[in-house]
């Protein structure tokens, strides 16, 4: 299981992490940065998002309704 775990640095700033879990262990973690900004913080949390969705088949096909 993977979830992305937010928290305070030591400087003020908020701190993205992937955290990857077997059973109740933390078996890896993936820093993804730090951030002292709303808009930076969403940048991390949405890359922090595409690191757990690598390697993962979405449910459906929904690019036929993305068209530009």
């Amino acid at each position: 299981m993977a979830y992305i775990r937010k928290f305070k640095t030591t400087s003020g700033a908020t701190g993205v992490q992937v955290c990857y879990k077997e059973g109740s262990k933390v078996v890896k973690t993936v820093h993804v940065g730090s951030s002292s900004s709303e808009v930076g913080l969403k940048k991390l949390l949405k890359k922090a998002q595409g690191i757990m969705d690598e390697g993962k088949t979405p449910l459906f096909n929904l690019d036929r309704f993305n068209k530009k």
